[in-house]
């Protein structure tokens, strides 16, 4: 993708209801793709199958041969998608393993350096990694040969490699989907045309035709969301779009994130400050619900209105957010922004209601509509160690104390509010962090 682009994810929807019978063709292939997405899954989840998953057209050829897609009648469009689709999944779930046991690894305080700089040879070089767990002759180009030797002789190896298949064995991959509502689809399988898309189904030379509330068209590989009980499809796309530069765009802003209100700024200023309300709003009704359902669960009552209603809350929840996040860039014109890299983790409070609001904070969303909005603008974006900025004086660094919603610093007089003083210590950690990244030794214009 070219730099002075980014990817963005565009939706399309149906104009009219889906007729019953077009929809029950495009959920046959719904159905049809979980069923081989589950196939892979259990096929090539396991350790002996990971050779074969990098790159995966040893997996392609094999389900080929399985004539697999001619006993279920699945177009081969369709058909090779979902294949890929879950091996994507089942090297994304490795990934993860793979961070969990460096995790324990790295908290393992039993271990030299060099036992863990051993064990993080073998996470990192995915042909090491495979012929350990498999117990295969290792077979690496010279280098990394030498190198693993090299590491290798000055441990015991025989007993690490041992810890590292009981660390796989602790988290193994279950992969497995119920969903039979989704699919992709590739240019191949569908055409735009009479102010709407035509979709392949199992039928040969035949199309379901979906009119669409707009007349845009696409060709790139569109992600098919089903909606059976409301007639409903939505279409996604992930188009390039230009990236937008701005030289009014100047100004470093810190920014402290809340459950009531989404954003401070260092020199005070608030945007959604109706997110409390919102959020509140929506948590408290998941509650209210989960306890109507929990009395009437042997009545086995639908769930389909609560999916919808639980749908539409969220939805304007996030047009509110998105709504302020715009409000923000065009108010702060920002050229950095500094946010906290890990937002600081909240305890169970002792009232189901708190669990409730903490468990429905869209904290990920807004960061992410945050990064994706950046990239868009040409704003960057700098995290930051949130360590220690919620108790830490921004004028004297000085440990202060927290009287209601006020900051007060003993030391020197400061008082402000908690998510102010956290903005400016966000703002000053951000400016020391890109001083000291800053590459050819002078200083950065910003240095506090």
């Amino acid at each position: 993708m070219p730099q002075n682009t980014v990817c963005k994810i565009v939706r399309q929807y149906n104009k009219t209801p889906v007729a019953h019978e077009d929809m029950r063709k495009l959920q046959e292939i719904a159905s049809d793709y979980a069923k081989v997405k589950n196939y892979v899954y259990q096929r090539y989840g396991g350790i002996y199958s990971l050779p074969k998953i990098y790159p995966g057209y040893t997996v392609q050829n094999e389900m080929t041969k399985s004539r697999l897609r001619e006993e279920m009648g699945m177009p081969a469009v369709y058909f090779y998608l979902a294949v890929f689709d879950a091996l994507r999944d089942i090297k994304i779930q490795w990934s993860q393993t793979k961070k969990t046991i460096l995790k324990q690894i790295h908290a393992n305080e039993g271990m030299s350096d060099k036992e863990k700089h051993f064990l993080r040879y073998i996470l990192k070089v995915n042909n090491a990694f495979e012929s350990v767990l498999i117990r295969s002759p290792l077979k690496l180009p010279k280098d990394l040969k030498q190198q693993y030797d090299l590491l290798a002789s000055q441990v015991d190896a025989g007993r690490l490699e041992n810890y590292l298949r009981r660390q796989v064995r602790k988290y193994p991959l279950k992969l497995h989907t119920n969903t039979e509502d989704r699919f992709l689809a590739a240019e191949r399988a569908y055409r735009y045309g009479d102010h709407g898309i035509y979709i392949s189904v199992k039928e040969k030379r035949k199309r379901v035709f979906i009119p669409l509330t707009d007349s845009n068209s696409y060709t790139r590989q569109i992600s098919v969301q089903l909606y059976p009980g409301q007639g409903n499809i939505e279409l996604r796309l992930p188009v390039e779009v230009g990236v937008k530069s701005h030289d009014d765009y100047t100004k470093r802003v810190g920014v402290s994130m809340g459950m009531h209100t989404m954003l401070t700024t260092d020199e005070g200023h608030m945007y959604g400050e109706k997110l409390g309300d919102y959020q509140a709003e929506l948590s408290d009704w998941l509650r209210n619900q989960t306890a109507i359902y929990n009395q009437n669960r042997n009545a086995n009552p639908g769930r389909k209105k609560y999916e919808d209603q639980k749908h539409k809350k969220e939805e304007r929840l996030h047009s509110y957010i998105n709504q302020e996040l715009n409000r923000f860039l065009r108010t702060e014109k920002p050229e950095i922004i500094y946010i906290p890299q890990f937002p600081v983790k909240r305890g169970k409070g002792p009232v189901k209601r708190i669990n409730y609001h903490v468990s429905s904070w869209q904290r990920g969303y807004i960061r992410s509509r945050l990064e994706q909005k950046c990239r868009e603008q040409s704003v960057k974006l700098v995290k930051v160690s949130p360590k220690d900025i919620s108790v830490q004086c921004s004028r004297c660094r000085g440990t202060g104390q927290s009287k209601g919603q006020i900051f007060v610093c003993p030391a020197c007089g400061y008082r402000a509010e908690k998510k102010i003083n956290t903005a400016q210590n966000i703002k000053r950690l951000g400016e020391e962090q890109l001083y000291s990244d800053h590459k050819d030794g002078e200083p950065d214009k910003g240095r506090p």
